[in-house]
């Protein structure tokens, strides 16, 4: 693993706290449903004559009187310092004056010679014209790490609701608009991508809102994490039966349903009465050269709600993948139009070439984004030493450790090992000799994870496979034995369902023709040079190493997952190239994947380690830990009462899963190949709460309203289906939600693990679930109450 958290990208940011709901009443087996929902039950009368009203177009609110940093700059104006440390993004590779965002129109600030174009959050309160709204849509970005705080949003009659408002690190790269350099202080080029997102706060569009107070995050400064809003706008609601679309694009991944080419689309409530399956909602695609062979399908959908939907597309007879057309993507129901977007649609998967801008057409699978919980694996040479000050430092980066005499790690090895036992010396103690595949991944099975991703290599340079390009692996020494093949050969045959990954470092910390620390091997003792086993200097590191040790692992192993770490020199442009080619080859639809840490600026989701979100993040995501509290390498340091307790892995699933994440958990097994058993017992704790609570889990999106509301309560939802509340925390005799959950007269409301319904009702917008003793005790870690929708 990297040192420190890598920066991430943010999308679309949705999030609030304590909003009201629409008015509801009674427990749904026994009310009608206007007495369950009267506001929406009138609309829907209203709306009768009228099968689909008309959404108005986004209001920009001008942001001009609240500016009060110059963080845009061009060749020929200077004088901003956006991050307080004289950086600026370059003006002009960014719109100026009205742009379109994901369907959103914005008017983006102009980089003139020392205007003032973006707000940093400081509390400050932005006057709104007066209305009905369903949300605040934002462009935003943070210098000095991703920021985030709470947005409050004012009424007219003096209420408010909170929510969290949020923008990634601009040095993270990407967002919805960006830019492949950023200027430096002294006015060059720093060829680094910079990156503007998007962010979303709900509004309550029965109430008039009339003010917005941003959140307070420190001043624009060196080494101070600030958000930065260079745009707002508000989405006016319509009064009856309306729907939106937005940020129509094909894609180049395929339905696993059809083996469809996917057109991606967010269908938007913005009306005022609920989308029911009676409303017979489907969206497709029309378009020149490609036809709709599996139309989407919305059956449920709360005012103010958003669902992302996959339209399956084929190409006609004469059309060659790659073709661009403008197309139509549509929303019908009702027996009518109820929206449209244009969009410029990529009809077929040509081959990819090796520039950013075909890779940019990958994205992650859609059984990424379904599986959720993965187990990370981190087994090498420094698997035999395994030390390192518990909870302070990686026990993985022991060698790099080693080279400090301020670092315990030094006088750890010099009293145990002797100045004179080489890093190297550890090779033939990592013997692999009680390993056993498939005891692993039947664990990782009973885990409930649907992923495992084995390291490799890591920065140390040894690779558990047979690469032709340096002996210094375990076939050649240590095991004499193929890990990686072993490891696959049992998971294909054993635990066929899950899907298999490979860790990959970029660089290697002591190589000799490229190393990463600035040199080669040495006692850090004497400084005398020592041998880099296995290895024979003189090659082209990356041409000659490590471009083609990563096709060794594409064609010899074909990982659904390329986890690469570090980034640095690379050729990587080619070999993603070759990686999304090759699984051509494969029976489709079956795709892979690739992390942010290949040295370029393209992936297809990002990873943030010991550390998650308070919002969520729209672009995917993976967040990864080890079980130890501060190790992914096995630490003989830790007592087993430092280890994650299965209470602390689930919660931690649950929030990350509840905010568009991943969960890569971390084993670091021993050097002779067994696991410890405290990690084992707390893989199969987890397993066991999944197996009751995993419908909550896997193949669930997060709510487009909020991830969170307080400390203990998160969300998920199952589209079509259900929706989910989970409670971090114990619940009373009654569960009170103070958000306006989408639940309705004639839904059943159940807790995951306790089969008999539960009885509710709505008060004051709050939904009220009595939860008797029996459900309470039938639950453990997180408790999950389920409104399953009867559509």
């Amino acid at each position: 693993m990297s040192m420190h958290p890598r920066r991430q990208v943010l999308g679309a940011a949705a999030g609030a706290a304590a909003a009201a709901a629409l008015p509801l009443a009674g427990p749904a087996h026994a009310r009608t449903a206007e007495q369950a929902h009267p506001a929406q039950a009138g609309a829907a009368g209203e709306a009768a004559a009228d099968q689909w009203v008309t959404v108005p177009s986004p209001v920009p609110v001008p942001l001009d009187a609240h500016f009060d940093n110059d963080g845009l700059d061009t060749a020929a104006a200077r004088g901003g310092n956006f991050d307080g440390s004289g950086y600026t993004f370059p003006g002009e590779e960014l719109p100026a004056g009205p742009v379109e965002v994901n369907g959103i129109a914005f008017r983006f600030p102009s980089s003139g010679a020392g205007a003032r174009n973006n707000v940093v959050a400081l509390g400050q309160r932005v006057d709104l014209p007066k209305g009905r709204y369903l949300s605040a849509l934002f462009l935003t970005a943070g210098s000095y790490g991703n920021a985030s705080g709470r947005a409050t949003v004012h009424y007219a009659d003096g209420s408010t609701t909170t929510a969290g408002l949020g923008g990634s690190d601009w040095y993270a790269g990407g967002g919805s608009l960006s830019a492949p350099y950023r200027y430096k202080p002294d006015g060059t080029k720093d060829a680094h991508p910079v990156g503007i997102g998007t962010a979303e706060v709900w509004m309550d569009p029965q109430r008039e809102a009339v003010a917005l107070t941003l959140p307070t995050t420190d001043p624009a400064e060196a080494n101070k994490t600030s958000l930065h809003v260079f745009a707002l706008s508000l989405q006016p609601a319509a009064q009856g039966r309306a729907l939106a679309l937005r940020d129509a694009h094909s894609t180049f991944s395929l339905l696993e349903s059809s083996g469809a080419q996917s057109v991606e689309a967010t269908v938007v409530n913005a009306g005022s009465v609920t989308l029911l399956a009676a409303d017979r909602v489907t969206v497709g695609v029309d378009v020149p050269g490609a036809r709709t062979v599996e139309p989407a399908r919305v059956t449920r959908l709360d005012p103010g709600e958003q669902a992302r939907v996959r339209v399956g597309i084929r190409n006609r007879v004469g059309t060659t993948p790659g073709t661009a057309r403008r197309g139509t993507v549509t929303a019908d129901g009702r027996g009518g139009r109820a929206a449209s977007a244009a969009a410029d649609l990529t009809l077929g998967t040509p081959d990819y070439r090796p520039t950013e801008e075909s890779l940019s057409g990958h994205q992650a699978p859609y059984w990424f984004h379904r599986a959720k919980f993965g187990i990370f694996i981190h087994w090498g040479v420094y698997s035999v030493p395994a030390w390192s000050p518990v909870g302070k430092q990686y026990a993985e980066w022991y060698w790099n450790h080693l080279q400090s005499p301020d670092n315990a790690v030094h006088a750890y090895h010099r009293d145990t090992y002797g100045e004179d036992f080489a890093y190297d010396d550890f090779i033939p103690m990592f013997t692999a000799e009680r390993f056993e595949p498939r005891a692993w991944v039947e664990l990782f099975r009973d885990a409930g994870a649907q992923y495992h991703v084995l390291t490799s290599k890591h920065h140390e340079g040894f690779a558990l496979w047979d690469t032709k390009v340096a002996d210094r692996n375990a076939v050649r020494m240590g095991p004499k034995r193929d890990l990686i093949r072993e490891l696959f050969d049992a998971s294909k045959r054993f635990t066929p369902e899950l899907h298999r990954g490979l860790y990959f470092s970029m660089p290697e910390w002591f190589n000799p023709d490229n190393p990463w620390m600035g040199h080669a091997p040495r006692n850090p003792y004497t400084q005398e040079p020592v041998p880099y086993t296995g290895y024979t200097a003189g090659k082209d590191y990356v041409k000659d190493y490590q471009a083609p040790q990563m096709l060794e692992l594409i064609h010899g192993y074909d990982p659904s997952v390329l986890w690469c770490d570090i980034g640095g020199a690379n050729d990587s442009l080619n070999v993603l190239a070759e990686y999304f080619n090759h699984g051509k080859n494969r029976p489709q639809p079956y795709e892979v994947a690739v992390n942010n840490r290949a040295g370029i600026g393209f992936h297809d989701f990002t990873t943030p380690e010991y550390t998650t979100y308070e919002n969520t993040v729209v672009a995917k995501w993976e967040s990864s830990r080890g079980l130890d509290p501060f190790s992914y390498g096995y630490n003989r340091a830790t007592p087993d009462a430092e280890y994650m307790t299965a209470e602390e892995v689930v919660r931690s699933l649950v929030d990350i899963v509840s905010k568009n994440g991943n969960f890569l958990l971390d084993i670091g097994p021993r050097a002779d190949g067994t696991i410890p058993e405290i990690m084992q017992t707390r893989l199969r704790e987890t397993g066991r709460w999944l197996r009751t609570n995993g419908e909550a889990i896997y193949d669930t999106t997060y709510w487009s309203r909020m991830a969170q509301l307080g400390e203990d309560l998160r969300f998920t939802v199952r589209q079509n289906e259900a929706f989910y509340i989970h409670s971090l925390a114990t619940p009373g005799a009654r569960l009170t939600v103070e958000a306006p959950v989408p639940v309705r007269a004639g839904d059943k409301v159940t807790m995951l693990g306790h089969d008999r319904p539960l009885s509710w009702t709505v008060r004051d917008g709050a939904l009220v679930i009595d939860v008797p003793e029996a459900a309470r005790r039938a639950g453990r870690y997180v408790w999950v109450f389920k409104v399953d929708w009867q559509v």
